[in-house]
């Protein structure tokens, strides 16, 4: 019986160092029915080369140059020539496990519609791999190991970007790769969350994520935390923002007050608590910032954590868990 044809989508942009590398881990894959439709956003250096001569010796890979600028653009334009009903992305400059497209497509295939097939990563790096990608890490495959994902949204990424499967009705559902909102993963998570993808568990790590000092995320201005934090804003107040509840903003750090002045500029009213005691009881912004304890005087609120501190987030779960406030239904970690 013939296999589902699978669409791997790879823009890649001056990734000749690892392409072959990357390349080689497709060719090996037990899943035999895919194609590849890659995109070059305009390289410098030999990455083009590589990839047709990789197209040359397989009939299942294909090269396209990006008509526009950048990784959504090259998105839109590969997603547009994808001819299969399962679709899914790679970056050029990684590694698949072997059985990565097979076990995504049987997670989907079981599944059926309506669901998202996820896998574990793994960080890899010549020079290690620093404590934040392995906190990052940790918690990424904590969530998809229960399918858990989407209750901490609000807190990084919770799809990996070169990790996920998804039938293509869902992923047009979802406007696939039409907005031009960035970081465009993080957008993509939130849009499937938005639709009502079921995460699938899993406890196979199928994708292994390299790090090194040129890497996209760590040099793009798109990938800055200023973006991470609009992002989040823009989809809370889409989703989950009850206006007949009060909104409660917890900590008056760098994020707490770039997330101050973008409810300010959009006009949305809210408390906004902390408990360091230096900041208690002064103004920032024209809002005076009051003591956490006033916390239980509150009517059903919402309450935006932007403290990044480990041991103040545990002190901060405790409290709320006292006053018998939960999450995801009550209060949202933003970092």
């Amino acid at each position: 019986m013939q296999e589902t044809l699978v669409s791997i989508l790879i823009p890649f942009k001056n990734t000749s160092k690892f392409l072959p590398e990357c390349m080689e881990s497709i060719r090996e894959q037990t899943y035999k029915n895919w194609e590849v439709i890659a995109i070059d956003d305009h390289s410098s250096d030999d990455s083009v080369s590589i990839m047709r001569q990789f197209a040359k010796e397989d009939p299942r890979i294909h090269v396209f140059k990006n008509e526009g600028s950048g990784i959504i653009e090259a998105l839109r334009m590969g997603y547009s020539l994808c001819k299969g009903n399962y679709i899914t992305r790679m970056d050029s400059d990684d590694i698949m496990a072997p059985k990565k497209i097979q076990l995504l497509q049987q997670a989907l295939k079981f599944k059926g519609k309506g669901h998202l097939a996820i896998g574990k990563v793994k960080y890899f790096c010549e020079g290690g791999i620093g404590d934040g990608y392995l906190k990052y890490e940790k918690w990424l495959n904590r969530l998809t190991h229960s399918g858990t994902n989407f209750n901490e949204i609000y807190k990084e990424c919770p799809i990996p970007s070169p990790c996920w499967m998804v039938y293509k009705s869902d992923l047009d559902k979802c406007d696939s790769f039409q907005p031009n909102r960035y970081p465009e993963d993080y957008d993509l998570a939130f849009r499937f969350f938005e639709n009502g993808l079921k995460c699938i568990p899993s406890d196979e790590v199928l994708h292994l994520w390299r790090d090194y000092e040129n890497r996209t995320s760590r040099t793009s201005e798109h990938y800055a935390q200023n973006y991470f934090l609009e992002i989040k804003l823009h989809y809370f107040l889409k989703l989950d923002h009850q206006e007949s509840r009060q909104l409660v903003v917890w900590g008056a750090g760098k994020k707490g007050k770039a997330l101050a002045q973008n409810l300010l500029k959009m006009k949305v009213d809210f408390y906004w608590i902390c408990n360091n005691p230096k900041k208690i009881g002064k103004e920032i912004y024209g809002k005076e910032l009051l003591h956490f304890s006033e916390l239980k005087h509150f009517q059903q609120p919402q309450i935006l954590i932007t403290v990044a501190n480990s041991e103040a987030q545990s002190f901060i779960r405790d409290h709320l868990n006292g006053l018998q406030m939960n999450a995801p239904q009550d209060s949202y970690f933003f970092c």
